[in-house]
């Protein structure tokens, strides 16, 4: 009777042991198992979704544009003539430093509003060649993304970074505030016999159109990093998708 009690934990351990034994062999044969079209499309959508999070989490902060060289927003080239004659009107240059900030931070503002539009561009995305992207470069999954969906995407961003350029973001005054501004001083300036002399032209663009550009430019550049570290490094791969889709690349 000892002995068939002492039998009982031995044969569990054993059963146990079986159980294990059994689920690590089932992992490893679904690592290994072929993979099908749909998994390598949903695994390509996973890893930029986790992209357009991350992406928004890093640029919905106090500099998360500003102090990024490589996604800082400068002032468009249209003002190129402004800049080279701001000096020769009274409070132009100062205007056009804090513009600058005023950009950054309305773009920094309006980011948090991106995610459920990118989001929604993703899930709702039918990747026609998923294989070929999933082989691709290191970006294709982003630069598929942004053929795909970029006209769509600005389209229901503008409207969030004009409210953002409409607020006031730095000092109390908006970036809109401060852009007017300084078009209605270089206006005056271009169309007086000084600036008729010189050949100036006055300055008519939409500040809400070039900002949205620059700002969407920066989201996917982010999404972009976030994809090739998913591609490159193993513990970017935070799902077992993932782990089986770009495992197998």
């Amino acid at each position: 009777m000892v002995k068939k009690m002492m039998l009982i934990p031995a044969i569990m351990m054993v059963l146990s042991s079986c159980d294990v034994l059994f689920h690590v062999l089932s992992t490893a044969a679904e690592m290994e198992a072929p993979l099908t079209t749909e998994q390598v499309s949903s695994g390509l959508k996973q890893a930029l979704e986790i992209g357009a999070r991350e992406a928004v989490r890093q640029l919905n902060t106090t500099d998360g544009y500003y102090l990024n060289p490589a996604l800082k927003i400068a002032l468009p080239a249209e003002t190129q003539e402004i800049l080279e004659h701001a000096k020769k009107i009274p409070g132009v240059d100062q205007l056009l430093e804090q513009l600058v900030l005023q950009l950054n931070r309305s773009a920094e503002d309006a980011a948090k509003m991106a995610q459920p539009i990118l989001v929604n561009a993703i899930t709702s995305m039918t990747i026609g060649d998923a294989w070929a992207i999933l082989r691709g470069e290191a970006n294709a999954a982003t630069t598929y993304l942004h053929q795909k969906t970029y006209n769509s995407l600005t389209n229901l961003y503008a409207p969030e970074v004009g409210k953002s350029l409409g607020k006031p973001l730095v000092a109390g005054v908006s970036a809109k505030q401060s852009w007017e501004e300084v078009v209605s001083r270089w206006n005056t300036f271009a169309n007086s016999i000084a600036g008729t002399l010189l050949g100036l032209r006055s300055l008519e663009y939409s500040l809400e159109e070039y900002v949205t550009q620059q700002a969407l430019n920066g989201l996917f550049h982010q999404i972009e990093l976030k994809e090739m570290a998913i591609r490159a490094d193993v513990t970017e791969r935070t799902s077992a998708l993932l782990q089986k889709v770009f495992g197998q690349v």
